[in-house]
């Protein structure tokens, strides 16, 4: 996870006028080729509190139970591969807000059994004196301790340093756009100790371009919002994400927002596809050497492949002061590298909001 928040397309230079508190639940599992594979609960809180007019405190906390089977190379799944982990995550968050500008700060901690990560943020917002233009900072660092419980390694560890400029720009009374420059700089270790032959490079390097728009649709109390993605990165990935999302506002504190997401990369440079040598069989690709230094990696997520996501969100004011909402996600993923079943995932959220 990124150690900087994404901010939105509105960035706000005032502090919250009240305390608040979200009670959230997510519900993931995916499945591939009729083998139910990952299976997510995740329960979540976040509080945020005010301070004098010019602060805000955030904090949350989030305790994941993941368990299921993990393919060891391509689509292959053992029964070796089942595990069961918990992972929990904390964060904080202080802002300090001022006439047209804004500086967080933020640092939290992720746990798992195998895995240890910290990360830092500092992000900054600066508005013009109409407040029609917003630039936006951030600078970001992570330190991740992996320790895999096969003991492929031992106290290996990850580093890893992000920056991020962009602008937000109010074009009409209707319309509103962003974009957003990111770049990651990551050394350390980003094999994956838990499939076969599976080895990276120690650097990981990343680039994304984010361009959003948000357009009010006058007399129907709704707006589109529009957003591409663009990614690269040292492994050689392309990938192009585009989203849309209707937020219509209906009667009795009612809004809908249904949305659809289409996504498409381009496969790693030491990605293999499942043609195996004749000497050693699967999972070995052909030529394989116990000696080679070489990067190689049958993991299906640095594959070539394309996926489409709709979902609605559905919330609800429940008073003047609680907000509720849910929302359903269905994603399907096609191979464009040979020989990879399709995989699908679903995910239900649930939140509801107090304020005070």
């Amino acid at each position: 996870m990124a150690a900087l928040a994404l901010p939105g397309v509105a960035q706000a230079d005032n502090a919250p006028d009240k305390s608040s508190i979200s009670l959230r639940y997510l519900n993931y599992s995916d499945s591939q080729a009729n083998l139910d594979r990952i299976s997510v609960h995740s329960p979540s809180v976040e509080l945020e509190v005010p301070i004098a007019g010019v602060w805000s405190v955030r904090a949350n906390m989030v305790a994941d139970s993941i368990s299921g089977a993990s393919p060891r190379y391509h689509t292959a799944v053992s029964g070796a591969s089942h595990f069961d982990e918990r992972r929990i995550g904390e964060e904080v968050a202080v802002t300090r807000y001022f006439a047209r500008s804004s500086i967080t700060v933020s640092g939290g901690r992720s746990g798992e059994n195998d895995y240890v990560s910290h990360f830092g943020a500092a992000n900054a917002s600066v508005s013009s004196e109409d407040n029609n233009t917003t630039w936006l900072f951030g600078l970001g660092a992570a330190s991740d301790k992996i320790n895999p419980v096969n003991l492929a390694v031992t106290d290996e560890n990850r580093h890893t340093l992000e920056a991020m400029l962009g602008a937000t720009q109010v074009l009409t009374k209707s319309d509103i756009i962003q974009v957003v420059l990111r770049h990651v700089r990551g050394r350390g270790y980003f094999s994956d100790p838990y499939k076969y032959v599976d080895k990276r490079p120690r650097e990981h390097d990343q680039d994304t371009l984010l361009a959003r728009w948000n357009h009010h649709v006058d007399g129907a109390d709704a707006t589109l919002r529009l957003a591409y993605r663009y990614y690269r990165d040292s492994y050689g990935i392309d990938a192009h994400t585009l989203t849309n999302e209707y937020v219509q506002a209906l009667p009795g504190g009612w809004t809908l927002t249904p949305s659809l997401r289409l996504y498409r990369q381009t496969a790693a440079e030491f990605y293999f596809d499942p043609v195996y040598d004749k000497r050693f069989g699967p999972p070995f690709p052909p030529g394989y050497s116990f000696t080679s230094t070489a990067f190689t990696s049958a993991d299906q997520r640095l594959s070539a492949f394309h996926a489409l996501t709709w979902g609605l969100k559905v919330e609800k004011e429940l008073g003047h002061d609680t907000s509720f909402d849910i929302k359903l996600e269905d994603y399907r993923q096609r191979a464009t590298s040979p020989g990879l079943l399709d995989f699908k995932a679903r995910s239900v959220q649930a939140g509801i909001t107090f304020r005070w």
